[in-house]
């Protein structure tokens, strides 16, 4: 396995976290505006939150989110941790792959509900379950990021088997050359 040098591996760490601060931050922003949409009563409020939520969505949350995820896979190859030596990382690997595929599907609708919002008034009860359904999701995206975090910060033990048998073989190529073989 071919390690970053020192400097370039600062650098790609700087890009992971910025992205995923980003992303984390920018879907704060998304479910204030949902919460907006969902409680407000006034429909100009109601317009503004889903055309910025589009805007979010598909300008700022999407491009982190891609960078996340292209960013952390350079750091699983090119770091000591690899990409699927470790329970950790393969967790955040499947988490935020598994975000960023759901996160197109839910750009879909709203795209389709800021476009509804900007073609009328909408009135407090109308979409509702779309309305609560937008802040389930930003509130389940949180909560996807919260627990990369975690997993970034505390790094639980534990190889998988593909990690094991690296260890294993590493340890026997170790213990051949100081053998002498």
């Amino acid at each position: 396995m071919k390690i970053m040098p020192p400097a370039l591996r600062k650098a790609a760490l700087v890009v992971h976290i910025i992205s995923c601060v980003g992303w984390l931050g920018a879907i704060a922003a998304f479910l204030v505006l949902a919460i907006a949409g969902l409680t407000t009563t006034d429909a100009q409020l109601a317009r503004a939150a889903y055309a910025g939520m589009n805007l979010i969505g598909w300008m700022v949350i999407f491009p982190l989110s891609l960078a996340s995820l292209l960013s952390g896979i350079v750091q699983g190859l090119g770091t000591i941790w690899g990409l699927f030596r470790h329970y950790w990382v393969l967790i955040k690997l499947v988490i935020t792959a598994l975000a960023t595929a759901l996160l197109l599907v839910h750009l879909q609708p709203v795209t389709a509900m800021a476009d509804m919002a900007l073609a009328a008034d909408m009135g407090p009860s109308e979409m509702n379950g779309m309305r609560i359904q937008l802040v389930a999701d930003a509130s389940a995206a949180i909560l996807a990021l919260l627990v990369t975090t975690v997993l970034s910060v505390y790094k639980p033990r534990g190889l998988t088997r593909y990690g094991q048998r690296m260890s294993d073989k590493q340890t026997l190529t170790r213990s051949s050359k100081t053998a002498g073989i």
